[in-house]
């Protein structure tokens, strides 16, 4: 048996390279990013879709031809992918589908702090959490065969302290043999609609409830003995929070959150004095055990909010609801000395523009000393905010409207709202402000398609934004180094805002921390090209 010291992401991958995983496709988002990139650096077939719901209908598709797929993402990237998860659920698959959501109590990186828990009840698909790397490595294979043994999709669900926390790994690869990919075709259970749908909802139910009777039998659980007086049950990172914070208690570690094996649990609970639910989030098993009747105790409200520490747990276990200590201060993030953003912030700023952000590095421009963004939602949201404010400013501040939006931001969800301001132009016209560094910076430095390279940063079909906006319609689109020019940017800038049409600026100028290694990059692929030119002039 070969012991590993591995982060949760990395032994996920390695799990997924054992368990013959043929395709991993996902969007980069911390704190699952570094699943694919391990994956990859393993010598598995990895990519990176332009957003979740593209990369989890390429995976369905590879599901439904048999093959075992892994699909990675962020706890808000779910939400881009839920319409195709709902309906994968009334379809099932025919090899191995494992999506990963990795949540982020706490928004150590994210615009909010949403439990995934409640999309595995909502979708109806079971969801499975590990504690730690160990159990990461563990519980895929475990999902890997529930996949395929129900012929359903199976959430993971990870947290940033599982993703990003190191822990010796046991890497000791079962017995399973992936099974040759193979279309058959399955009209009604595949094509949903209303028809096949209504009975496909009824097999789902029924495979759920098999799911959690097996889960009675111990699968995917287990208890950890202790006394009689206090008992907790626990799921994710926070088992090993209660473990430390109350040796002396019985524990219910769940590995499957859903469905939940009541019955195993109500046994639980009636062998203890006193049970506690301890988990992170929202009281998610806590409110379904209660409403199955199960006797347990929930955290109080406060608690609901940021990571669980073992410190927490015990104010929990004593039912301590005075003011916890304030966290300790770090440095605030901020954007680099160097970054071409500097200038355009600046102009911004200077121009006095109400400005409707996006997601990236680049929504640092809201710190001083700029504080230069007025809203920030959702991936790619900035041009239909920004949209949504100049169809109903008085004239005076809807001329001031721009939408800022980093170059893989667009590609993810920002080509929608294009389309949008073609289709309903505000009389207005709009800005659309395009900041383009060449990579997915805030994540890693990550390619995507309008980079024209793949996850392993080899040349590969290139998207142009300004090509995509010309071929919409946008009557001006310019590109521009704002870094290199700064007063012919905010020239530029000061006249699109006057002009009543549709512009789009690209202020494109490659990401300080990734500029080296895309020179590196771009330098291969050259040589590559001049290598293929000359093989095939001596093959001819």
């Amino acid at each position: 048996m070969e012991r590993k010291l591995l982060s949760g992401d990395e032994a996920v991958a390695l799990a997924a390279r054992e368990a013959g995983v043929v395709l991993g496709t996902g969007y980069p988002g911390t704190p699952s990013t570094e699943i694919l990139e391990a994956f990859a650096a393993l010598g598995g077939r990895a990519q990176w879709a332009p957003n979740e719901k593209v990369a989890l209908e390429v995976g369905l598709g590879a599901a439904y031809g048999r093959a075992r797929t892994l699909v990675t993402m962020k706890h808000v990237g779910l939400n881009v992918a839920a319409d195709p998860l709902f309906t994968a659920a009334y379809t099932g698959v025919s090899g191995a589908l494992v999506v990963v959501s990795a949540d982020d109590p706490g928004m150590a990186s994210s615009q909010n702090e949403q439990d995934n828990r409640r999309y595995a009840v909502a979708a109806g698909l079971p969801m499975l959490e590990p504690a730690d790397a160990q159990e990461a490595y563990d519980l895929f294979f475990e999902a890997v065969a529930l996949s395929e043994r129900f012929k359903l999709p199976v959430l993971f669900r990870m947290t940033t302290r599982v993703c990003h926390s190191k822990s010796v790994v046991r890497a000791e690869r079962p017995e399973s043999a992936p099974p040759a990919p193979h279309f058959e075709r399955d009209v009604q259970g595949r094509v949903m609609i209303p028809a096949f749908a209504r009975p496909a909802h009824r097999r789902l139910r029924q495979k759920l409830d098999e799911i959690r009777a097996a889960a009675e039998d111990g699968a995917y659980s287990f208890t950890r003995p202790g006394g009689t007086e206090l008992g907790i049950i626990a799921s994710g990172v926070s088992f090993l929070h209660a473990a430390e914070a109350a040796p002396g208690a019985s524990i219910l570690k769940l590995g499957l959150v859903h469905p939940l094996p009541l019955e195993r649990a109500r046994a639980f609970a009636a062998g203890v004095k006193r049970c506690v639910v301890i988990e992170e989030g929202d009281p998610v098993v806590a409110e379904a055990l209660r409403a199955a009747g199960v006797r347990v105790e929930s955290k109080p409200e406060m608690y609901r909010f940021g990571e669980l520490d073992v410190a927490r747990v015990r104010r929990i276990l004593e039912g301590d609801r005075s003011p916890e200590p304030p966290p300790v201060k770090g440095k605030p993030p901020e954007l680099c000395p160097a970054c071409p953003y500097h200038p355009v912030y600046a102009a911004i700023r200077r121009l006095g523009c109400i400005v409707a952000g996006d997601i990236g590095c680049y929504t640092l421009g809201v710190l001083d000393p700029y504080q230069a963004m007025d809203t920030c939602v959702a991936m790619g949201a900035s041009i239909g905010v920004g949209l949504g404010l100049r169809h109903v400013l008085p004239p005076e501040q809807a001329q001031k409207v721009i939408s800022v939006i980093g170059d893989s931001t667009f590609v993810h969800s920002g080509v929608s709202g294009l389309i949008e301001a073609v289709y309903n132009p505000p009389p207005s016209g709009h800005v659309v402000l395009v900041l383009d560094n060449g990579t997915t910076a805030m994540t890693g430095q990550q390619e995507h398609p309008g980079t024209g390279r793949t996850l392993e940063h080899a040349p590969t079909g290139k998207m142009s934004i300004e090509g995509v906006a010309r071929a919409l319609g946008f009557s001006s689109v310019t590109v521009l180094d704002a870094f290199d020019d700064p007063a012919a940017f905010e020239k530029l800038l000061a006249e699109r805002l006057g002009a009543r049409e549709l512009s789009l600026i690209v202020a494109r100028r490659p990401c300080v921390l990734a500029a080296a290694d895309i020179r590196k990059w771009e330098k291969q692929a050259a040589e590559r090209r001049t290598a293929d030119v000359c093989r095939a002039g001596v093959e001819e």
